[in-house]
């Protein structure tokens, strides 16, 4: 990896100040998505089935680098920031899942890609989950890490047993208007480290330069009202999934990847109500942040589950 600060800033860039760190083998691009500009990070075969990877809180792409290396022998890798996260725009938007998926999907689109598989991880998973509702027919496979998805098995009340109330408190907690924005402003490295250390099986997962970097994030530009959007807009979510799985189930095969010590005990089980073909795999040693701490099972399930055939 290049030193992030070094790093030229290229043009069109929506989050100019932000550290840009480089991934070996693999390109940053920025594509226009019906007025939404989003951050790409590409790489392996130019001519391969492609592969779309997505992140969610409090990450940016940078939370598949481990994998990415492993599938860009067989695929062509393309890693999203989704709208809010790393060196994508902020807008002012809704953040409901179907909106952002809208715009995930042309973003793919304008970078030349017409059908391809999707992985996606924690509130990258709600809107793969809803892209996937909304664009069937251009997916070919559909992997989701350890999520619950809005209206579907996210729960309606956050338990008060502390030994699961702790996975979950910040759901409500980023409903409140304004005083999350209040009480954050300025201790972003804090409460993103407790996130990647609380919720990683193991505390050494992450050290302090990705948990500066992840906050770093988050404190640009309007990063941590934009990663509270989805939180707020999730009952829009809820609606929107709902609405369209009364007219269709998920179609596209689906692999749900779970941690053993993750916040999903079982991901396929979770989503097979509302899917036609959905199979699982449980990660050994691993919490919610299954890319960062198992790499190689995760590239190894990807590379299993996602076909080059269209």
């Amino acid at each position: 990896m290049s030193d992030p600060a070094r790093t030229p800033r290229p043009p069109g860039d929506p989050v100019p100040d932000l550290p840009l760190p480089d991934l070996a083998g693999f390109t940053h691009r920025w594509a226009d998505a019906d007025g939404v500009r989003l951050h790409a990070v590409e790489g392996g075969r130019p001519d391969g089935p492609a592969v779309v990877l997505l992140a969610g809180f409090p990450q940016t792409w940078w939370a598949w680098r481990k994998v990415m290396p492993d599938l860009a022998g067989r695929f062509r890798v393309i890693a999203i920031d989704l709208p809010g996260q790393g060196h994508s725009a902020r807008p002012d938007i809704s953040y409901d899942t179907h909106t952002v998926a809208a715009h995930v999907h042309a973003a793919v689109e304008a970078l030349g890609v017409s059908a391809y598989r999707l992985a996606a991880h924690d509130i990258g998973a709600w809107v793969a989950f809803s892209l996937a509702l909304k664009y069937p027919g251009e997916l070919r496979g559909l992997a989701l890490l350890d999520a619950g998805i809005p209206g579907i098995t996210l729960p309606d009340a956050i338990p008060t047993d502390p030994e699961r109330a702790w996975k979950t408190w910040h759901f409500a907690f980023h409903l409140v208007p304004d005083l999350p924005e209040t009480l954050l402003a300025g201790r972003e490295r804090e409460y993103v480290g407790w996130f990647l250390k609380a919720k990683a099986r193991s505390v050494g997962t992450f050290d302090d330069t990705e948990i500066e970097q992840y906050a770093a994030s988050l404190a640009a530009d309007g990063g941590l009202r934009a990663s509270l959007a989805y939180y707020r807009d999730a009952a829009e979510s809820a609606r929107r999934n709902h609405e369209a799985l009364a007219r269709q189930r998920l179609s596209v095969p689906v692999l749900g990847i779970s941690g053993s010590h993750g916040s999903v005990p079982d991901m396929a089980a979770s989503v097979r109500p509302w899917a036609d073909h959905a199979t699982g795999v449980v990660v050994p040693d691993a919490g919610h942040f299954i890319p960062d701490e198992q790499p190689a099972a995760v590239a190894a399930a990807l590379n299993g589950f996602l076909t080059e055939d269209d």
